[in-house]
């Protein structure tokens, strides 16, 4: 009887894998063993030769869904083989298995929870080993139930069974449960709600208000109306809080209660999967604009959830893939087209584009059935603070947002903001990664096999941060802006949370340049406290080294070309970048061109006030006196007059907080306020250039480039682009009247046109046709579109970011390619 030993590596613990090679090895005939150790899975198998090869092969093909095979390695064993196949314990020697992401609801548990035999019939924390909570639950390694948040609960018999038994998809589902044993749902009034709870506090009886406020067409046959509810405290709570008995049909009361509460025009919060939502009805602008003025958010667009398909067709068109984003088992929001019916003026004012997601715990799926319409489900938090996660913090932060609290007393320990992904160029691109994706491991391509383990620290805005080691590189969910003191320790607690789960020893930490980012000092402070080499990476290469590492391009292979436009950041000898053309790799770069650098007048407060870029750019290529002779009728220059002009001139001039920078994000913004776009103070990040997409989506095809609306001006080798012609061909059409949407999309096209021509140029006189796309302004669909596939008819190969953000949030696995790539950096 011949014998393999094959090591299976890649996300296979906690996902069922064990089971399916127990299931597969037994339909091949064969006798063995399969254990977790800490490599990975390694399997024993025994039989002839043919059934041997036969069960290899189909290992890669009979995968489970959460499982991902990265190898599977084989070698003859040679000793006596056991009578069958058997799951045996685990073996612990090091960690290198990464733990699998959080799953959206699989089919089989979500027929458990619609059928009314089933004794998970309507219970919203069912689960197995192919769905549900992973990363939002774990303490720590090995990922059993007593490192979860879930030790708190105990198995019944029934669930044990399951458990134990190989042959159940519940086995060793770490987080698995029913109503007899596990989480309870139950809800609270606010404290302050406008309209409070009646009756007594305490540990008292309390009852929350309902009047059903949402009168039945004859013939309907939906639910019936649910009696008034009472919370009292429950097994599992905390003392202090006032919650239902943990049953069914008091938790499905709960969940109905819940959604006419909605109806009704509440505002709850609603303890998630990895932490808080705020939501309300999305058709109802009074609870909208209340959302939007309590939660301090004022024009920034709010994600929603539909039911299913069919609701968000009602709303907004998706195309297959962005149908199939929706339903893949991490449950982004995706950015999809407004069209059809009209929700609330307030869920996304001044944008085109509608952030959906479908239900991915049994939770909201439950919810939703009793709705009709869409719902706002926004961060729970005050703008600009960490998603709320413990439910006495929530009680506390979201008192003055939330009229209503849907608790439960499953601990969520790790922080996971929903992801959002965006279909451009033919693929859905991740924007923000986070619940659903992370912590996968990405393979790194040829060369890193031997990669000295590095820590890379990523950006300021939307931070994530990565740690590589041989071979692999696992980047964090997306933490958030450090500028935020909350956010500073989330970001402390989930990279040491992170090094004990993967075992993980740095040999060398990876910061941006950029020496005043909190991320790139808490690096230094990490290395200093450790003896480690400190590694400071240029941005923007940081970005372009993302993008390849992403691709699979190898360690040696040759440079490629790179056009890098973002908001800014920190560049060679201490300058502000933001519109780059590079030629590099892992192990370096040169910049070969850029925007012309133009002043930051008021330095951050440029970015924040669109008009100031706009001036300086006027000021920078036109002649003042001459640009009012000819245009000072303009709205936009009229504005100007009561503005601070002599200060900012003094500040331009002698230098004072007025960096230069080549950004592309805020050449955009400086368009975008003469157009009247948010000219006197964006909201946040990036809404000044995304009203300006918006406006040229309307008229976008058919318009052609303005003529000489750029050249190249030539600085010691590097080409610099002078946008003057462009700046005088949209004040002329603005003086003529001609419709804003076609100047929008003629700059749009022009902005295109240059960047082509640039990257063809430099194609040719380096001999090089791999061209990569970076950065947060290739979030402009309209701009990557049309810049990839010129690039494309002229015979290139575009690369751009699509498991890992364009954006800063991508950033951190460039630095650490780059820092493990070249040792010559420290």
């Amino acid at each position: 009887m011949a014998g393999k030993a094959i090591r299976a590596r890649g996300v296979v613990q906690g996902v069922g894998f064990r089971p399916a090679i127990w299931h597969l090895a037994r339909r091949c005939g064969l006798t063995g063993e399969v254990w977790n150790d800490g490599e990975g899975v390694m399997i024993h198998a025994f039989g002839n030769a043919e059934a041997l090869e036969r069960f290899i092969a189909r290992i890669p093909r009979e995968l489970p869904p959460l499982a991902r095979l990265d190898a599977l390695e084989c070698r003859d064993l040679n000793q006596a083989a056991p009578d069958e196949f058997r799951i045996v314990a685990s073996r612990r020697d090091g960690i290198a298995t990464p733990i699998a992401a959080d799953a959206a609801t699989c089919p089989e548990c979500l027929a458990d929870i619609a059928d009314p035999t089933n004794r998970r019939y309507r219970y919203p924390f069912t689960n197995c080993t192919h769905c549900g909570p992973r990363l939002s639950i774990v303490r720590a390694v090995p990922y059993d139930r007593a490192n979860t948040s879930m030790a708190a609960f105990a198995m019944c018999p029934d669930c044990q069974r399951e458990y134990d038994d190989p042959a159940d998809r519940r086995f060793h589902a770490q987080a698995n449960c029913c109503p007899v044993c596990g989480p309870s749902l139950w809800l609270e009034a606010a404290e302050n709600s406008s309209e409070p709870a009646c009756g007594a506090t305490g540990s008292e009886t309390r009852m929350v208000p309902f009047a059903p406020s949402i009168s039945k067409a004859a013939g309907d046959n939906s639910r019936p109306q649910v009696k008034p509810l009472m919370l009292r405290p429950a097994q599992h709570q905390r003392p202090d809080a006032k919650a239902l008995a943990p049953d069914v049909g008091s938790m499905d009361d709960v969940i109905r209660q819940t959604a006419e509460l909605l109806r009704q025009g509440r505002i709850v919060a609603i303890k998630g999967l990895g932490g808080f939502h705020l939501a309300c009805d999305a058709t109802n602008a009074a609870a909208v604009d209340t959302l939007r003025q309590r939660k301090r958010r004022y024009a920034k667009p709010f994600a929603l959830m539909a039911r299913d398909l069919a609701m968000v067709h009602r709303f907004a068109a998706a195309d297959a893939a962005e149908i199939l984003a929706l339903q893949d088992r991490a449950a982004p929001i995706v950015l999809l087209r407004a069209r059809g019916e009209a929700l609330a003026a307030g869920v996304a004012p001044g944008d085109a584009k509608l952030g959906f997601m479908l239900p991915y715990t049994p939770l909201h799926t439950l919810l939703m059935q009793e709705l009709h319409d869409p719902i706002v489900l926004t961060s729970g938090n005050v703008s600009d603070e960490p998603q709320c996660t413990d439910n006495d913090d929530a009680r506390q932060k979201l008192a003055g947002i939330a009229d209503f609290f849907l608790l439960h007393q499953r601990d969520i320990v790790n922080r996971l903001d929903d992801s959002v992904a965006r279909l451009m160029d033919g693929e859905i691109r991740l924007l923000r990664r986070a619940r659903g994706y992370a912590p996968q491991a990405l393979p790194l391509p040829p060369g890193f096999e031997q990669a000295v383990p590095v820590l890379a620290m990523g950006a300021e805005l939307k931070n994530s941060f990565c740690l590589l080691r041989p071979g692999q590189a696992v980047v964090s969910q997306h933490i958030g802006d450090l500028e935020n003191a909350a956010v500073q320790t989330d970001y402390r607690h989930a990279i040491e949370l992170y090094r004990q789960l993967h075992g993980f020893r740095p040999e060398r930490v990876a910061i941006d340049l950029h020496p005043g980012y909190l991320s790139s000092q808490y690096g230094q402070s990490l290395a200093a406290a450790d003896g480690l080499p400190c590694v400071a990476v240029a941005h923007h290469h940081a970005h372009l080294a993302a993008c390849l590492a992403e691709h699979g391009v190898a360690l040696d292979a040759p440079p490629v070309l790179a056009a890098i436009f973002d908001g800014l950041g920190m560049g060679e000898n201490g300058e502000l970048w933001g519109g780059e053309f590079l030629l590099g790799d892992y192990r370096g770069f040169s910049r070969l061109g850029h925007f012309q650098p133009i002043a930051l007048p008021g330095g951050s407060q440029a970015m924040r006030e669109p008009w100031r870029n706009a001036y300086a750019q006027l000021r920078h290529y036109l002649v003042w006196d001459e640009l009012l002779a000819e245009f000072g009728n303009l709205p936009f220059l009229q504005g100007l007059a009561n503005k601070p002009l002599a200060t900012l001139d003094t500040m331009m001039v002698k230098n004072l907080n007025a960096p230069r920078c080549s950004s592309v994000g805020r050449w955009f913004d400086a368009f975008a306020a003469v157009l009247d776009l948010h000219a006197e103070r964006a909201d946040y990040e990036g809404q000044a250039a995304i009203a300006l997409e918006n406006l040229a989506a309307a008229a976008f095809a058919g318009q052609i480039p303005y003529p000489d609306s750029w050249c190249p001006e030539q600085t010691c080798g590097i080409s610099i682009l002078n946008w003057r012609g462009l700046w005088l061909a949209v004040l002329d059409d603005l003086q003529h009247q001609r419709p804003k949407p076609q100047i929008a999309a003629r700059i749009h096209h022009s902005l295109a046109d240059a960047t082509v021509a640039v990257m063809a140029q430099l194609s040719q006189t380096h001999a090089v046709d791999t061209c990569v796309l970076s950065g947060g302004v290739f979030q402009n669909r309209l701009l990557l579109e049309i810049v990839a596939d010129q690039l494309r008819e002229r015979g290139k190969t575009v690369l751009i970011p699509r498991r890992y953000p364009a954006n800063d949030g991508g950033l951190a696995l460039g630095q650490a390619t780059i820092a493990a790539a070249n040792v010559s950096l420290d």
